[in-house]
């Protein structure tokens, strides 16, 4: 389906366009392999001569046409789908660097994602710079080294709501010859479009809004096909030089704007895998469906949430872009005019001890390790999700001891209020 499309008309049936006789539903390929006439038939997909699936490892028809919804949603010429979020980001930037490659990384990111560019990732020999994504250009500057290959950060931040100003993410990443990669998952598409500010390449964990139902597990990787690597040649020999893996073949030659998500899928999800099973592709086109219905309630939930928070005597602070005393409110207004999203994060007046009584006393908000669903949710990061980071890797993270995470879903909004009020009253 063509990207002219409203985002809510791609939403319904963006990527699958069934032929006379075909299924009106996307129809779960459940299959490995892929059967053909010839051996010069298969040998020409495996030289990438051709288009076309023979093993689900690398491709999936159910899968391509999931990953080219969220494209035309996102506005890119392509994308893939990896088996989480995780392997989004580690896909993401993996597919342009290489032991010995540095990046720089806005450090208010998700505990998980700060752990595998801090941690894991260094044991591959690719070392991640964090920096204060508020900070001025020529502070963040200073983190960039001739080796530097990208420039990252999240359109809003997990767990501590911050807004990224993309333009000036992608003014410093052009400066300075590398892409500007954004995880774009609690904005979503509906929200904000990081392309059309700047961002060269986006990632999701689609397991939040995109799937909305807390059914999969996924990821996904966009790409622009704006960033010139030929421009940067020396930076980025992976897309720029031949690939002796495929007989020489040299990605930005052969395939031009869809160089990137070809050898990511051609080469890291032929070697490392991750790839997204078929019925999970499934059951997230199922809630891509309705996320053009489902993100402007959880938007206008969290924001008469939020309003109440920031009233309560008990509350000591609240941090939702929505909110006017936001530091993020005129960047929020800016790039996300329309909603930002449903998660707050705020803190409770009093002891840890007496934040953890009043999430035990929720009745309608569970605790789970999750967040942006249909169903309200709470979590205490610092004891849960960023458990593995130091005190003093939490503060760079932006993570305060006390933050509680409420992800706002769709229900009735006074039943929300209600649930929060009650519980507030046990402390």
């Amino acid at each position: 389906m063509e990207k002219k499309f409203s985002k809510e008309t791609l939403c319904v049936q963006g990527g699958w366009t069934p032929k006379n006789g075909e299924p009106r539903v996307l129809p779960i390929y459940q299959s490995t392999t892929f059967k053909y006439d010839t051996s010069e038939q298969m040998a020409r997909l495996f030289d990438l001569k051709d288009s076309g699936y023979f093993y689900t490892r690398l491709q999936n028809p159910t899968n391509d046409a999931v990953a080219a919804k969220i494209a035309a949603l996102e506005g890119g010429v392509a994308a893939m789908l990896t088996s989480s979020g995780q392997a989004a980001n580690f896909y993401a930037v993996f597919n342009i660097c290489e032991a010995g490659d540095h990046f720089v990384c806005s450090s208010t990111i998700y505990g998980g994602t700060f752990n595998l560019f801090g941690v894991t990732m260094k044991k591959l020999g690719i070392e991640c710079t964090f920096v204060d994504a508020d900070a001025p250009d020529e502070e963040i500057e200073k983190a960039f080294r001739p080796n530097t290959k990208c420039l990252f950060g999240e359109t809003i931040s997990n767990p501590s709501i911050n807004v990224l100003d993309i333009e000036k993410f992608a003014r410093i990443a052009h400066k300075h010859g590398v892409p500007l990669i954004v995880d774009n998952t609690f904005a979503t598409p509906i929200n904000c479009r990081p392309f059309e500010w700047g961002a060269d390449i986006v990632t999701h964990s689609t397991t939040k809004y995109m799937d909305g139902h807390a059914t999969c597990v996924g990821g996904a990787i966009v790409d622009s096909g704006n960033f010139d690597w030929d421009a940067h040649a020396d930076k980025f020999p992976g897309l720029t030089r031949p690939d002796e893996s495929y007989h020489g073949l040299t990605y930005t030659k052969s395939f031009g704007k869809m160089a990137y998500i070809t050898k990511a899928t051609a080469q890291l999800m032929r070697d490392l895998g991750s790839i997204q099973s078929p019925e999970n592709a499934f059951l997230l086109n199922l809630g891509l469906e309705t996320l053009h219905l489902r993100v402007p309630r959880h938007c206008e939930n969290a924001q008469r949430v939020a309003e109440w928070l920031e009233a309560n005597p008990k509350v000591k602070w609240v941090n939702y872009c929505g909110l006017k005393s936001s530091k993020y409110y005129e960047l929020a207004k800016k790039y996300m005019p329309n909603g930002s999203c449903g998660v707050i994060a705020f803190g409770l007046k009093g002891s840890r001890e007496e934040a953890i009584r009043f999430m035990d006393a929720l009745k309608l908000a569970c605790i789970v390790t999750h967040v942006a669903d249909a169903r309200t949710c709470v979590l205490h990061p610092a004891s849960h999700t960023h458990r593995q980071l130091t005190d003093e890797q939490l503060i760079e993270a932006g993570v305060a001891p006390d933050l509680i995470r409420l992800s706002v879903g769709i229900e009735n909004v006074t039943d929300i209020i209600a649930d929060l009020e009650q519980a507030l009253a046990t402390i």
